[in-house]
C-alpha cells in the first residue's frame, strides 16, 4: 500500500461562502479518493488550490492576496471559484498560476491537478468516507441544493459567475443528506442561491427518495429532511409566496423555525432599483402572519443602505421598516460597486461618508432590538447544541443561531461534548449572545 510519505501533497486554500465551502468539500473528496494527500502546510504541499470568491471588490481583493500568498510560498497554484470566471483577472495578476477554472468546476480542477500532479496507481487509496471530505465541523454540515440564479438583482453578479438555476436532483440530495446524518451531523444547513427557487428549472419534477416519489420542491425536501431526525436550517429564502408553505413545518417541529430571508431593503423605488420585490407593506403582512402561524419564528435579513440614489427620506423609511418588523437577526452592508454589476450605472452614488453613517445608525437601532428580544429569553429553557468546549466552559448555539452569522450560547461547564444537544436555562443576554447553564443533557 503507498504511504503517505510517497503520496503525492495538495495544500488546499478555501476562500468564500458556504456554496464556495460546499465546491472544496467535493473537490477535497475527489482528491482523497484518487489518494492525493491534503496537507495544511504550504511547504509540504507539491502545489497548492486556491479555491476564490469574486463577488465583491474586497472579496477579489482577499483571493488575490492568497494567490499570490500560495505562489510565494509554495510557487505552484491552481485556481478555482468565482474569481476564475471574471475574465482573465487572475492571469493578469498572478500570470505563474499553473490553471485557473471557475466555480464547481471540480472535474475541471481535477483535470489541471492530473496535469501538473499525476496520481499514483493504487487501489488501496481510493477509500474515502461515504459523506466524503467536509471542511465543517463533524456535528453540522452544509447541503447544497442548487447552483446558479435566475434573478437579475442589480447589485450582483452571481448569475454571470454561476451561470442560471441548475437544482440537484431530489433523490441525490436526500442521499447525500442520509450519509450526513449517518456519519454524526446533528444539523443541516440547506443552501442555494435561491434556495425557495428550487425545482424551477425542472418544473418541480417527481424524483424518488427510498422508493418513494418526492417532488423536487423546497416544501417537499424540508419535510423529507425533517423526517432525519435532525436540526433543518433555511438559508437564502428569496420572498416568494412559496415561503408561505413552509412556516407550518415549522410550527410542526419538523423543521428549525428559522428563516433567512434578504429583503434588501424596504423603500419601493430603491427596490425595484435593484430588481427586487417592491412591496414592504405586503412583507410586513406576511410576517405578521407567519409569526400568528409559528409564534417561535426567528427571521434573519440582510439589506443595503446607501445603494445609487438612495435619498435620506428613503433610508428612513428602511428604518421605520426594521422598527416594526423587528427582526430578531440583520446583518447590514454599504452598496459597494461590484465589477460587471448593472447598478454600477446608476447616478447619484451616495457618499462613503454618508454611507457609514447609515449603516451605524442600522446597526445602533437593531442592536436595541436585538437586545430587548434576547433579553425576554433569560429564565426560558431551551436545546442547544455544543459547538465547542475548553477550559473555559462550552459554546452552543440555539435553534435561533446559524453558525458564523448568528449569535452564541454561553454556559460555564467544561463537561459537554461537541455535537451534544442539551437542555439549558438562559440566565443572561446582551445584544447579540446568551449565557445559560445546563439543566439536563
Amino acid at each position: 500500500m503507498t504511504s503517505s510519505k510517497t503520496a503525492p501533497q495538495i495544500g488546499f486554500v478555501s476562500l468564500g461562502c458556504p456554496k464556495a465551502t460546499v465546491d472544496s468539500e467535493h473537490i477535497l473528496t475527489r482528491m482523497r479518493a484518487e489518494g492525493y494527500i491534503i496537507t495544511p502546510s504550504y511547504e509540504d504541499a507539491d502545489l497548492v488550490v486556491v479555491n476564490t470568491c469574486g463577488f465583491i471588490d474586497s472579496a477579489v481583493a482577499e483571493s488575490l492576496e492568497a494567490i499570490g500568498e500560495a505562489l510565494q510560498e509554495n510557487g505552484k497554484v491552481i485556481v478555482t471559484g468565482c474569481l476564475g470566471a471574471k475574465g482573465d483577472i487572475v492571469m493578469q495578476t498572478h500570470p505563474k498560476v499553473l490553471a485557473v477554472t471557475g466555480p464547481h468546476e471540480t472535474d475541471a480542477v481535477m483535470n489541471a491537478v492530473h496535469q501538473h500532479l499525476p496520481r499514483l496507481h493504487d487501489p488501496y487509496v481510493d477509500l474515502v468516507p461515504p459523506q466524503g471530505v467536509r471542511l465543517t465541523p463533524q456535528h453540522f454540515a452544509y447541503l447544497k441544493i442548487s447552483e446558479g440564479c435566475n434573478h437579475r438583482c442589480t447589485f450582483c453578479i452571481i448569475p454571470s459567475l454561476r451561470g442560471d438555476l441548475v437544482s440537484r436532483p431530489v433523490g441525490d440530495v436526500m442521499l447525500e443528506a442520509e450519509k450526513l446524518v449517518e456519519s454524526g451531523v446533528r444539523e443541516l444547513l440547506v443552501i442555494s442561491q435561491d434556495t425557495s427557487a428550487y425545482g424551477v428549472d425542472v418544473k418541480y419534477r417527481t424524483g424518488f427518495w427510498g422508493g418513494k416519489p418526492l417532488k423536487t420542491r423546497m416544501t417537499d425536501l424540508a419535510e423529507a429532511l425533517g423526517s432525519l431526525g435532525v436540526w433543518v436550517r433555511l438559508h437564502y429564502v428569496y420572498p416568494y409566496p412559496s415561503v408561505d408553505d413552509v412556516i407550518p413545518l415549522m410550527a410542526e417541529g419538523k423543521i428549525l423555525p428559522y428563516l433567512d430571508i434578504p429583503f434588501q431593503h424596504a423603500n419601493e423605488r430603491i427596490l425595484k432599483l435593484m430588481k427586487r420585490p417592491a412591496s414592504s407593506e405586503n412583507v410586513l403582512k406576511r410576517i405578521q402572519q407567519w409569526r400568528s402561524i409559528c409564534p417561535d419564528i426567528v427571521l434573519r435579513s440582510t439589506f443595503i443602505v446607501g445603494f445609487p440614489g438612495e435619498t435620506e427620506e428613503e433610508f428612513e423609511e428602511l428604518l421605520d421598516f426594521i422598527e416594526e418588523a423587528q427582526l430578531d437577526r440583520v446583518g447590514a452592508f454599504k452598496y459597494s460597486p461590484v465589477e460587471g454589476a448593472a447598478s454600477n450605472e446608476l447616478p447619484d452614488h451616495v457618499d462613503p461618508d454618508e454611507q457609514e453613517d447609515r449603516l451605524a445608525r442600522l446597526m445602533y437601532l437593531q442592536e436595541e432590538i436585538s437586545a430587548g428580544k434576547l433579553a425576554k429569553k433569560v429564565g426560558q429553557t431551551m436545546t442547544v447544541l455544543v459547538d465547542d468546549v475548553d477550559d473555559d466552559g462550552s459554546v452552543a448555539r440555539s435553534a435561533a443561531d446559524a453558525p458564523e452569522i448568528d449569535g452564541l450560547v454561553y454556559i460555564d461547564d467544561e463537561q459537554l461534548e461537541v455535537g451534544e444537544f442539551v437542555t439549558v436555562k438562559i440566565i443572561d443576554s446582551d445584544e447579540h449572545d446568551l449565557w445559560a447553564e445546563v439543566v439536563k443533557k
